[in-house]
């Protein structure tokens, strides 16, 4: 008999933080069809089906490293070619600009810039918070899209992250999220899919984000919740 061969699932790795914690929770939603890769070889990650694109640090350091290691064409194409996801500062990545250390141009895919929550960030009853947002908060789905299929709206996810973005295109939000005000944590548009939280670090809810990517084929349902 001949094998089936096996979807693949590259995880980008610039250079950029530990992604065993990524590529785990991957495998532990991948049937056995999937192959889960943790890659920083541009024709690997041409010839994936699906690409995650994970971020943490500094915008900078991000950016700066995609580009050292010559992973922008290929992230630039898995972008236009195929179910693409990313998370954590990878959201930042995709802006036009991050306002993080004196203003870092970004990779341009979505219009709009990451801004500062700032030094003195208040709740809606003007009691000071906390910067970073770090822990477990709500977020709000504003559209229909495969990757939220099977989790609750209002579903609790983990944050860490001092920066939030602001898309000029408001129909590109998927999902928002509240501390001390409104914000977008979720971008979708075609193919790609981004969110600011750690879908890894994000339990049942988290898991289930990682097998409807697998499983997604890059169409969108942009139609807004009720």
């Amino acid at each position: 008999m001949n094998e089936v061969k096996k979807s693949v699932v590259a995880v980008i790795d610039y250079g950029m933080g530990n992604l065993h914690s990524v590529a785990k929770a991957l495998e532990f939603v991948a049937d056995d069809n999937t192959k889960v890769v943790v890659t920083s070889d541009p024709a690997v990650i041409d010839a994936a089906d699906r690409v995650l694109l994970p971020g943490v640090g500094a915008i900078r350091d991000c950016i700066g490293e995609m580009y050292n290691t010559g992973l922008v064409p290929s992230i630039r194409k898995a972008m236009a070619e195929k179910p693409f996801l990313a998370i954590c500062v990878g959201i930042q990545s995709l802006m036009s600009h991050s306002e993080e250390n004196g203003g870092v141009d970004c990779l341009d895919h979505f219009k709009g810039n990451a801004l500062f929550f700032g030094e003195q960030h208040t709740d809606h009853d003007g009691s000071k918070l906390k910067v970073p947002h770090m822990g477990w908060n709500q977020v709000k789905q504003t559209i229909n899209h495969p990757l939220w299929e099977g989790i609750p709206d209002n579903a609790r996810f983990y944050f860490v992250h001092s920066f939030y973005v602001v898309p000029e295109n408001k129909n590109e939000v998927a999902g928002t999220c509240d501390y001390g005000l409104e914000f977008c944590v979720a971008l979708s548009r075609n193919n790609v899919f981004a969110v600011q939280f750690h879908p890894e670090k994000s339990h049942e809810d988290g898991l289930q984000l990682y097998k409807n990517f697998i499983h997604w084929d890059g169409k969108p349902s942009s139609a807004n919740k009720d």
